[in-house]
């Protein structure tokens, strides 16, 4: 089975639309990144995935559909650090330093999610800022964003 496009995402089905056999195929985060690549569902069905159009896969992307069974995208957890700054001011200085080391992150309601990286865990804990060292699934991959310091 070759897949070329995404067919939208579990989050946006009804509940009776999510009355099927469903198939998951669990991705490292820098595999959500990836267009083409060749991937096992937990039910062992092997498939090929080759995205005509450039997007990041994301947790429960409809990877294929039909009357009786779906198969989507699942994430593995990964080792992250979860940062819950207190203050706005205290947001700004980590998101600066972190911006400075280009170290891609997201954001959950109040907390940035970095990639472990010990340097940062030495950074937040020299700032005092309150930080979580955890295992974490999230939902959309960590990307670096290009630019050039002209």
């Amino acid at each position: 089975m070759i897949i070329e496009e995404i067919q939208g995402n579990i989050a946006n089905l009804s509940a009776a639309e999510k009355e099927v056999h469903i198939e998951k195929v669990y991705l490292e985060n820098s595999d959500l990144v990836k267009r083409i690549q060749r991937v096992v569902s937990d039910h062992g069905t092997e498939i090929g995935i080759r995205l005509k159009k450039p997007v990041d896969l994301e947790y429960g992307d409809i990877l294929y559909k039909d009357d009786k069974n779906m198969i989507i995208v699942d994430v593995n957890s990964e080792d992250i650090i979860v940062i819950k700054p207190t203050s706005i001011k205290m947001m700004g200085e980590i998101a600066h330093q972190l911006g400075n080391r280009h170290i891609p992150a997201q954001f959950e309601g109040d907390e940035m999610l970095v990639q472990y990286d010990y340097l940062v865990e030495d950074l937040l804990k020299s700032l005092n800022i309150p930080y979580e060292h955890t295992d974490r699934k999230v939902n959309k991959a960590f990307r670096h964003i290009g630019h050039s310091h002209d």
